[in-house]
């Protein structure tokens, strides 16, 4: 059951996206609003395969059941993708991690670093870690190394 305040934000994202207040949010609708909204630049087949991605009724148009079961799986998509890219960065750590550590050293970055053909010394790791070693411990923990990742 949607919460009455989620009800209350949804009923008004849609009043805000049907600009010419039919009770309906066409593709072109949907596209302009993304564009300001959002800054998301969708193209026209784009804000099409979106409405008919979630258009129950075959009008090519979204009523605000069909503009929140949309916005739903739009939320989906992007939880899924995130929880994706969050398991290729932790494979990635578990890459330079010293093993049982759960964290990158000096040691453990300079042997990785070695295998992939740049030699540097330890001075050099240590460095590096430096760097992104937010809390100083010498090492990058998991945390920090999803904040280097970012940079």
């Amino acid at each position: 059951m949607v919460h009455a305040a989620t009800s209350e934000h949804f009923s008004n994202l849609f009043a805000s996206f049907d600009k010419d207040a039919d009770g309906k949010v066409s593709a072109a609708e949907l596209r302009m609003c993304m564009k300001v909204a959002l800054g998301e630049d969708v193209s026209a087949e784009e804000a099409e395969a979106l409405v008919a991605s979630a258009d129950a009724n075959g009008d090519r148009l979204l009523d605000e059941d069909e503009f929140l079961t949309l916005v739903q799986m739009k939320n989906k998509t992007e939880t899924a993708e995130r929880h994706e890219n969050e398991e290729e960065l932790r494979e990635a750590f578990r890459m330079y991690e010293m093993k049982g550590e759960g964290c990158i050293t000096p040691a453990s970055l300079m042997l990785m670093l070695n295998r992939l053909g740049s030699h540097q010394d330890i001075d050099e790791c240590r460095a590096m870690i430096q760097r992104f070693d937010l809390n100083g411990d010498g090492v990058v923990c998991f945390n920090e190394f999803r904040v280097m990742m970012d940079v």
